[in-house]
């Protein structure tokens, strides 16, 4: 299904599918697509942040279960032999220093160990400089600590992010500029934790369908997140009176 233009409906509309996409990201995660000992959440409170979905792994599985241990058989994709599919990759040329933005501790009250965040932007994650601040300091703490980060934004570049959500937050990392592109401005960006961070970024526009997106678990090693299958599930949610308004039959 390609993705809509929801810029034609209030906010209040894509935050009742934002929430319904998350629940079945979240479902997609713990039916078999992490490996055993890692399970996912959604909105799960850590420290002074909610991501949309984390990722933990388990504290009695750390010994046992890593990406280290046959990770052919826990259906981890190697980088080194399966590269993501995405139109840019790029590698971070400095570390991200401590002066860089503000430090949000990032920790769940199980103590388990936190491994990666998934981020679904809201117009209201950008729509002030404060608020779009408060995303960016998220996102840089996440990826100083080791955790890896999928972002999500179905909403075109605005006064406060003119080159996009990753050109943002790529500013905050590393001097390389990032532009997106102006047919294809909607971003979807992972980015794999490291002392050198590397973005894989794939722009869209609206009528893309929408790819698997990696979700790194480790340096070198992701899954494939199935986008546009939770996309759609989230969709089947949307009360008619809005499917006409953002699919422009309203009125027929």
């Amino acid at each position: 299904m390609p993705v809509h233009d929801w810029t034609c409906v209030r906010p209040g509309t894509f935050h009742d599918f934002h929430t319904s996409w998350i629940t079945h990201l979240k479902e997609s995660l713990n039916d078999g697509l992490l490996p055993q000992g890692y399970y996912a959440m959604s909105e799960q409170p850590a420290e002074d942040t909610i991501p949309d979905v984390l990722t933990l792994q388990a504290v009695d599985a750390l010994d046992d279960q890593t990406p280290e241990s046959d990770p052919k058989a826990e259906g981890l994709i190697a980088v080194a032999e399966a590269p993501p599919k995405v139109a840019l990759t790029t590698c971070a040329e400095t570390e991200i220093t401590a002066s860089k933005r503000r430090t949000l501790m990032i920790r769940h009250a199980t103590a388990d160990r936190v491994v990666a965040l998934v981020e679904i932007l809201s117009r209201a994650n950008k729509n002030k400089r404060m608020v779009l601040d408060r995303f960016l300091d998220k996102a840089v703490s996440a990826l100083r600590q080791g955790y890896h980060l999928l972002v999500i934004d179905l909403h075109p570049p605005g006064p406060h992010d003119p080159d996009g959500i990753h050109g943002a937050l790529w500013a905050q990392i590393d001097d390389a500029s990032y532009a997106a592109p102006a047919n294809r401005p909607l971003t979807l960006a992972a980015y794999s934790a490291s002392l050198l961070p590397t973005a894989y970024v794939e722009p869209i526009a609206v009528g893309s369908v929408l790819p698997l997106m990696p979700l790194f678990l480790d340096p070198h090693w992701y899954i494939n997140v199935p986008l546009e299958q939770t996309y759609l599930k989230a969709w089947r949610g949307v009360p008619q009176r809005w499917r006409r308004v953002i699919e422009g039959t309203a009125g027929r």
